[in-house]
């Protein structure tokens, strides 16, 4: 059972369920739900995400640019607390992850500072973790 009172439910394309597997199951932790041979559900921090098996689709190339950063404009990611984030950072540097965009303080100073890393999953969907140093400003402007 979520302790989130509402879950997000995000389907994405995936080349390959075992790479899935691995990837979203052992690299970054989430527990396996349903699966079938064409897809499988994963417990992303309480949320529902499903990879859905269809080569070549997720392959996006738009980006813009974010704090001097080119940001992959289709990406999905969590809001984590510090600690997390910074436990998750170094866990992903031990294992190889390379990173698009390397983690970082972006907004230092500014009403949304925050941690953030974007990579991308082994069938090329960019995913984005991220920190706020002050969580409650989350949505401030």
């Amino acid at each position: 059972m979520s302790t989130v009172k509402h879950p997000f439910h995000l389907a994405f394309p995936v080349d390959d369920l075992a790479e899935a597997r691995r990837f979203y199951g052992e690299l970054l932790g989430c527990s396996e739900g349903r699966s079938s041979h064409e897809w499988v559900d994963f417990n992303f921090y309480g949320h529902q995400i499903v990879a859905h098996l269809s080569k070549g689709e997720a392959r996006g190339a738009g980006h813009n640019e974010v704090d001097a950063h080119d940001v992959p404009v289709r990406h999905f990611g969590i809001v984590l607390s510090m600690p997390e984030w910074e436990s998750l950072a170094e866990r992903l540097k031990k294992a190889g992850t390379k990173f698009i965009i390397e983690p970082y303080i972006r907004f230092k100073g500014e009403v949304g500072e925050q941690a953030t890393m974007f990579f991308l999953d082994p069938s090329g969907n960019a995913i984005e973790f991220k920190a706020m140093a002050h969580p409650d400003r989350l949505f401030a402007k």
